[in-house]
């Protein structure tokens, strides 16, 4: 019966009739063949010229912004507003009639507070489609789904910015963050977003992942508070594994655990060598999770060069894996482990990973609970390296013992720019040993800033070195190398280098130390011993002799007292107090054994003369260096 209501109704016929209508429709193909013959049924095409009927040029995003005014600018966004019967925001207008150079980008667009709802997003299109900006910041803006995607198709759109700042919007939703996603992925400009507090869901999270699988642009990528634990965090890593671009990764307040959030941690450090910056502070990684990342952190030759695990539970027992990676990776110059329970228990099993590690110039250990036994073995390490910058040990309860050692240890240390400690003395039993601290606070201090002057004065010489190293040397006619013009430094150098090539077989250097001004009168002289071991190893011996002694130790090495190199300091030490320097075994002579970096043994040897200082790429960051210095020590950042 529906079969036959389905058959009676307009516009359907049976099986039969179809198959009928089949047969008339397509006759067999000797049929056909004849019909087409005797039709004369012919297929054409038309001629070159006529092919093409029209074509549509590629939209120019910036056709508007060519010979534009600032005057044209404000009247087509009171225009827009206008139409989108929304008001013009005020902060917009005053930037607007601020903008000097329409031809290059503008330093920023601020909407900081503002609220943009769809309506005023829309607006700003009539801007931004005719000005670019280094920065747009739409922090706390109250962006919706519709406001923020509409934003974003623009920014991709016209190139709007090189950094954008989208921090604490909390409803940018799914179609924001994919429209984000689509402008990371598509724009050529944008180099550094920011994120914080702008929660990325489990839904959201696979957009975004692709994109960083495949971003070409995007260096700084803030994602701090975002809500990543879990499936994100496993899907940004996973897409940064293959990522080459990004260079500073900060993910700091997400709750990350010790378990899965850590091994994925671990893994994306084991594949991906570009990220140079990784902030992990206040996370949960504990001990366990610290395990997985030091096993992608030994894989780090060339990579990671900033570890920031502030506040991340981590204890004594986590100090022997990070202690184990540290030898093998070869890039990382800070290491910051503030606010964990380290104690004396776990820098100690971290001095040796330390004293191993070749580049480490920066070490946070503030509010660690040290006490007086783990600055000692902080002391150690200090006293062992060549090239730690900065230390900071605020907040930890380090007294008399401690500031001791660590006064020893700067006086044979030469790296050592900046060293904070507390700045009011910690209460001791001995009312006496108060006065003791702040004197030890001072010598730490003046310490430092004598390695702050020895650095400055070895960049101004290198920086000489640098500038004569295109001149040719000059020579005599019969090749003999002139020698009246050579300045003592130049004449060490050269001594140490035949010394090398002869397999050490010529004599050690001997340099006589002259009194600084306004020493009090001593009744020996200070000598200075310096002579190149074997391999990569330099011995410097500082000794007070009387001038009997001195002269016989000129006789017996064949040299004259020659003038020594500036900044002896280890020499003006020992004959600033001639008194304790007479003791036999403690300050009689002083043996500095410091290792070169593997990289050393190619190169030009230094001058042995000279206490070893750090190497600074430039004259700016030592300056910086040096401001930081000379402020107060009671500066609470991480």
């Amino acid at each position: 019966l529906l079969f036959n209501l389905i058959s009676s109704l307009p516009g359907t016929m049976s099986a039969t009739a179809a198959s009928a209508q089949d047969q008339v429709l397509s006759p067999t193909s000797e049929e056909g063949d004849d019909k087409l013959k005797a039709g004369g049924k012919r297929v054409t095409f038309p001629s070159d010229e006529d092919i093409v009927s029209g074509a549509v040029e590629p939209k120019d995003p910036w056709r508007h912004a060519q010979n534009v005014t600032v005057e044209e600018i404000l009247s087509a966004y009171r225009q827009a507003c206008q139409k989108l019967n929304c008001k013009p925001i005020p902060k917009v207008l005053k930037q607007i009639q601020e903008l000097k150079d329409l031809t290059q980008r503008n330093e920023c667009l601020d909407l900081k507070g503002e609220k943009l709802d769809y309506k005023a997003c829309e607006s700003l299109e009539e801007v931004l489609k005719r000005v670019q900006f280094k920065v747009v910041d739409l922090e706390q803006t109250n962006l919706d789904e519709d406001g923020a995607s509409a934003l974003f198709d623009m920014i991709e759109y016209y190139e709007s910015a090189t950094h954008l700042n989208i921090s604490f919007n909390k409803h940018i939703g799914t179609r924001g963050w994919q429209a984000a996603a689509h402008m990371m992925r598509k724009t050529s400009s944008l180099q550094y977003l920011d994120a914080r507090n702008t929660p990325l869901l489990d839904h959201s999270a696979p957009f975004v992942a692709r994109a960083l699988r495949i971003s070409g642009s995007l260096a700084v990528l803030h994602l701090e508070n975002a809500g990543l634990s879990g499936r994100p965090l496993m899907l940004l890593a996973t897409a940064l594994k293959m990522n080459m671009n990004l260079r500073e990764l900060y993910l700091a307040d997400n709750k990350l655990n010790g378990l899965q959030d850590s091994a994925q941690l671990g893994n994306l450090l084991k594949f991906n060598y570009n990220i140079q910056i990784l902030d992990l502070r206040n996370n949960h990684i504990q001990d366990s999770g610290l395990a997985y990342v030091c096993e992608g952190l030994k894989e780090q030759r060339k990579g990671l060069v900033t570890l920031v695990l502030w506040n991340n539970q981590l204890t004594h027992n986590g100090m022997g894996y990070l202690a184990a990676a540290l030898p093998c990776t070869q890039s990382l110059e800070t290491l910051n482990l503030g606010h964990n329970s380290v104690g004396n228990e776990g820098v100690h099993k971290l001095k040796d990973g330390l004293i191993a590690n070749r580049s480490v110039l920066r070490l946070g250990l503030a509010c660690t609970k040290l006490s007086c036994e783990g600055a000692v073995a902080v002391a150690e390490f200090i006293a062992e390296s060549p090239r730690l910058l900065r230390l900071d040990l605020r907040e930890n309860e380090i007294k008399t013992g401690g500031l001791m050692a660590l006064s020893l240890a700067l006086k044979v240390n030469t790296s050592l720019l900046r060293l904070d400690l507390d700045r009011e003395p910690k209460k001791e039993t001995v009312k006496s040993f108060i006065e003791t601290q702040r004197a030890l606070l001072a010598e730490i201090q003046n310490g430092c800033k004598r390695n702050f002057i020895l650095a400055k004065e070895k960049e101004e010489t290198e920086q000489k070195m640098r500038q004569s190293a295109s001149m040719a040397e000059i020579a005599t006619e019969d090749g003999t190398r002139e020698e009246e013009g050579t300045s003592t430094e130049e004449q060490t150098e050269r001594d140490v280098k035949d010394n090398e090539e002869e397999g050490g077989t010529k004599g050690i250097t001997v340099t006589e130390s002259p009194v600084p001004p306004g020493t009090p009168p001593s009744p020996g002289r200070c000598i200075s011993v310096s002579s190149p071991g074997r391999g990569h190893k330099i011995f410097m011996v500082t000794r007070v002799e009387s001038p009997p002694e001195q002269q016989q130790l000129q006789k017996d090495t064949g040299q004259t007292g020659a003038p020594a190199a500036p900044n002896q300091d280890l020499a003006k030490e020992a004959t600033k107090k001639p008194t304790e320097a007479s003791t036999p075994k403690t300050q009689e002579t002083q043996l500095l054994l410091t290792s070169q970096s593997s990289n050393e043994g190619t190169q030009k040897p230094a001058d042995l003369s000279q206490p070893r200082t750090p190497t600074v790429s430039c004259g700016q960051e030592l300056e910086e260096l040096l401001l930081d210095a000379s402020l107060e020590t009671g500066r609470d950042a991480p």
